[in-house]
């Protein structure tokens, strides 16, 4: 018995050492496709913007003059504004039901359609400024994620207070919309830039835990289109507060 036991340890050991390496590997591989489609989301996004804005007829598909001689959205326009928060629904609510492949598919039109609504940046910003915050941007974004996925800090009691400023600003908001105040717009983006700069720290780490449940190959796809759609908004969000101190208006 007592010769036997070492053997059997050692094998307990290998298997567990397997079985981590594997897990390991494939953690690897599903952290690598959620940042490569939130990349391809990002791309698609900033190509859609610059074309709306950059050919005038595109323009004016979605935005027109008002009597003061402002840009602002038309019908369609409208659509192109609100259509991402049906696709965050549709997401939500029905990513269980849908396949990988229709996941991925969505994310795209989502990144393209929010593309259009952005489009007014390019004109009312100049683009060195826009290429200058989006660095800035990529910058934070990726020091922020590297250490979600690498602390071994719990980041759901931050995660959480996080939400709570979340909700905050969007109340904040609706209140600037009524009372004009410069100081409130510019605490709504300093709060702006701290809170999806902590969710960012947050979603990643969340994102590296999920993986852990997901049973399948097909559920590890669709986690990771979710994953690329929550990071893709804390970098977006992240870009236009930023682009509220570092842009410069044409």
């Amino acid at each position: 018995m007592n010769s036997q036991y070492p053997n059997n340890s050692s094998f307990s050991y290998d298997g567990v050492q397997t079985r981590a390496v594997s897990m390991d590997a494939g953690l690897r591989a599903y952290m690598l496709q959620i940042y490569n489609l939130m990349a391809i989301g990002l791309v698609l996004t900033g190509l859609t913007s610059w074309v709306v804005a950059s050919v005038p007829a595109l323009t004016m598909i979605f935005f027109g003059y008002n009597a003061q001689g402002h840009l602002q959205p038309n019908i369609l326009g409208m659509i192109a504004i609100f259509a991402p928060l049906g696709f965050s629904l549709l997401f939500g609510f029905g990513l269980q039901s849908m396949k990988a492949t229709t996941a991925r598919g969505l994310f795209i039109a989502f990144s393209v359609v929010m593309g259009i609504s952005l489009s007014t940046i390019f004109i009312a910003y100049t683009a060195e400024s826009i290429a200058r915050t989006f660095f800035v941007t990529a910058g934070t974004f990726l020091g922020v994620s590297l250490w979600g996925y690498t602390t071994k800090r719990d980041l759901t009691g931050f995660g959480n207070f996080m939400m709570m400023g979340l909700i905050g600003i969007v109340l904040a908001s609706i209140v600037g919309i009524f009372f004009q105040s410069s100081a409130l717009q510019f605490a709504i983006s300093v709060l702006g830039v701290v809170i999806f700069t902590g969710l960012t720290a947050w979603d990643t780490q969340k994102l590296k835990e999920m993986y852990a449940t997901s049973n399948s190959n097909e559920a590890s796809a669709k986690l990771a289109v979710l994953g690329a759609l929550n990071l893709y908004m804390d970098f977006i969000n992240l870009f236009l507060f930023l682009l509220r101190f570092l842009g410069r208006r044409e």
